[in-house]
Order: structure tokens, then C-alpha cells, then sequence
């Protein structure tokens, strides 16, 4: 049986009685009493040190650790905590063409959030497009403490505003992609999740779970699967997906399939295609625990959509039908896999939307049973449309 930590109000009680036994034939707890302030006083202290030790006993063990004893006791594991990653596009102003934007040049959106450009960029018709990434978002301690991540993912067309005028080019300019690839810093639960799956998975060289964590190590990755000889025989397809970072895409990883660069052959030359973007981040990430002998190709799953039929409840507010969407989608995410040989079931589904308010009576008519995983697709919610 777990021990039971006193509460404030027992230890003032015992505190109380011993002072009483303490003292027979007079009143030691008088209301102005020395000893009935100091045994109240003495009572609160003992409760501080309860509580010091309750949080002793959390950090002593990987499975309750939080913050810096988390980390350490990752570290024992190579397991660390993924850093807030930038996010980075391009952004189009009009001006007289040739006129140069320095590398470098800050410019602002509505809230403040602050980008810069990383390159010259190009003109064309009147207007420079130039690539830039997030440098300094509004600081989240909790989150987000080194000032980048996922704040700074916006939509193309987000209009921003150079801090600093230059001469040729106008100040107002707008977003000319989507600005993805910001991602927070780890949370403890994620790590954790980590973390305890090195403890239970002991590394051997490459098996299947070996590779889901080497993906997962990856800043942005936040799933993953592997696929062995995916390709044929001595290659290995790692799936993975970046639901924070590449939200916009429905955290699909936006880039190319294929192996990391550094993967050559005794010529020098890389043994695959080489892969970009994400993928190529993923790839480069797993390359120095992989095998030598396996050749690892980074694939984004594809999006299998799936659309939903449902009667029974007419047509529900929109603050059920965003619940619902919501029922659907965890369950894909939580079930999905681009890894054939397991399915969606219909039934944790029918239950997640039976516990919303509002719900009873419903009907999925579509689809008409579990959703198989397909291998290299996951799946993703279509429409949901809502009979009579």
C-alpha cells in the first residue's frame, strides 16, 4: 500500500495533542500561546517537507520525472529533447526591379512576429520574392522558451511589414507560401513517451522499433513507422509524419522520398535517390544509428481520405459536428498506420461520437466497416455528410 501523505490539518492536530500531552494540568493552546503558534508553525513546516520528499520520490524514477531530472534520465537513454524548429517560406514585395533586399532584413506580421530573409530573392514583374524564416516570435516560457516554433507557421497571402524602409521596394508585402516548418520544443509527455520506449525496446541493430525511435529523435517528427525491405530486399521505408510543424499539410512531411545524402556506396556516390525537404531532415537524422548495410529510404505516407455518411440526428449543430470531425480524427490518428495489417476500427469511432451530447441515435452508414491500413497510406477524414 502506497504511503499516504499527512494532510496540513492532521499534522496541526498531532502537533496540538502533543503539545496537550505535553503539558498535564494547563492549556498550552491558549489562544495567544507561545507554544500553540510555534506547534502551528512546526505543523507547516512538516507539511513542506512532505511535499519536498513526495517530489523527490517523482524525479527518482524515469517513469514520473519531470523537466531537468526528465532529461536526465533521457540522457542515460541518448534520448534528448527536440528543440523548437523555425519556420521558414518566402514573401513577395513590389518595387522598382533590380533594387537589392540585404540578407537579413527583418519584417513583422500583425502580431508582431518578427521574420528575416536568408537569401537576395529575385525579381520579376515589379515584385521580389525572397525566402525567409521566423527569428523572434513572442517568448512562450512553458512551450515554446527558445522563441521558435510553431507560432510562426502562418498562411500564404499573411500580410507583412518591413521594420526598416529601403529605398525601391514598398513596405507592405505578404506571405508568398505557406510558412511551415516551425515546430515547439518537446513536451515532457512526448519525451517521456520516448524516453520509456528506449528502456523497453533495448536496442539491437536495427529492428523495427530501433528505426521508429531514430525517427522519432528527429526535431518535428511526432510519428512514425517502418516498413521492412519496403523497397526489396536490404532496404528499409521509414514513414513518418510532422503533425505540429506541418499542420498546414495536415502534418504530411513536404518534400521528396528517398535516402540521405551521406548514404554512398565505395564510390562516393549515394547508393538511392536522395531525398529533400523533410524527408531528407528524417533521412540525414536516422543515418549515423542505421545499419551500413541497410539502405533507408524517408517516405511521406499518402493521404488515403476517407469520407463519412452518417444519419439518425439530422443535422447537428456545428459545434457537435466539429466534436464529431474531432472523434474521427483522433481515431485515425491514434489507429492509422501506412502499414497494412491493421485497420481503423468502426467501433472505437461509433464510440467516440456516441459520447458526445447530442449524438444519440446516430447511424454510420458510410463507411460500412473497419478502415484497413493500406501500406504507404494513411488515413485522413474527408467530408462527413449528415442524412435525414
Amino acid at each position: 500500500m502506497p504511503y499516504q501523505r499527512p494532510a496540513l490539518s492532521d499534522l496541526r492536530s498531532q502537533t496540538a495533542a502533543d503539545i496537550t500531552s505535553g503539558l498535564p494540568g494547563a492549556d498550552g493552546l491558549l489562544r495567544f500561546s507561545n507554544l500553540a503558534v510555534l506547534g502551528t508553525m512546526l505543523a507547516g513546516l512538516s507539511y513542506l517537507h512532505y511535499g519536498y520528499l513526495d517530489y523527490i520520490a517523482l524525479q527518482a524514477t524515469p517513469y514520473t520525472a519531470t523537466d531537468e531530472f526528465l532529461e536526465a534520465w533521457a540522457a542515460l537513454k541518448n534520448i534528448f529533447r527536440e528543440p523548437a524548429t523555425a519556420a521558414d517560406g518566402s514573401a513577395t514585395f513590389p518595387g522598382v526591379n533590380g533594387t537589392p533586399m540585404p540578407v537579413g532584413t527583418t519584417m513583422a506580421r500583425g502580431d508582431g512576429y518578427v521574420y528575416e530573409t536568408t537569401g537576395t530573392g529575385s525579381w520579376s514583374g515589379g515584385f521580389i520574392t525572397v525566402p525567409i524564416i521566423a527569428v523572434l516570435p513572442p517568448i512562450d516560457p512553458v512551450n515554446n522558451p527558445t522563441g521558435s516554433g510553431a507560432i510562426g507557421n502562418a498562411s500564404a497571402g499573411i500580410v507583412l511589414t518591413l521594420e526598416a524602409s529601403i529605398a525601391g521596394i514598398q513596405s507592405g508585402g505578404v506571405a508568398a507560401t505557406v510558412i511551415t516548418g516551425g515546430a515547439d520544443v518537446e513536451l515532457d509527455a512526448s519525451l517521456r513517451s520516448r524516453m520509456l520506449q528506449a528502456y523497453q525496446s533495448v536496442e539491437s541493430g536495427g529492428t523495427v522499433s530501433d528505426y521508429v525511435r531514430w525517427a522519432l529523435a528527429v526535431p518535428g517528427v511526432t510519428r512514425a513507422w517502418c516498413a521492412p525491405n519496403g523497397f526489396g530486399n536490404g532496404t528499409v521505408v521509414v514513414y513518418a509524419m510532422l503533425d505540429s510543424a506541418e499542420s498546414a499539410f495536415n502534418g504530411f512531411p513536404q518534400g521528396t522520398n528517398g535516402v540521405s545524402q551521406y548514404d554512398q556506396g565505395p564510390t562516393g556516390a549515394p547508393r538511392g535517390t536522395i531525398a529533400t525537404g523533410d524527408q531528407l531532415n528524417i533521412a540525414n537524422g536516422i543515418l549515423p544509428d542505421q545499419p551500413v548495410t541497410a539502405l533507408v529510404y524517408a517516405c511521406a505516407p499518402v493521404a488515403n481520405t476517407i469520407n463519412f455518411t452518417i444519419s439518425g440526428i439530422g443535422t447537428p449543430s456545428t459545434a457537435i459536428q466539429v466534436a464529431i470531425q474531432a472523434a474521427i480524427w483522433n481515431a485515425f490518428l491514434t489507429q492509422g498506420s501506412p502499414i497494412a495489417g491493421t485497420s481503423v476500427t468502426l467501433s472505437s469511432i461509433e464510440s467516440s461520437i456516441g459520447s458526445i451530447a447530442g449524438t444519440a441515435g446516430f447511424v454510420i452508414n458510410s463507411p460500412t466497416g473497419n478502415i484497413a491500413n493500406v501500406i504507404g497510406k494513411l488515413p485522413v477524414l474527408g467530408t462527413v455528410t449528415y442524412l435525414p
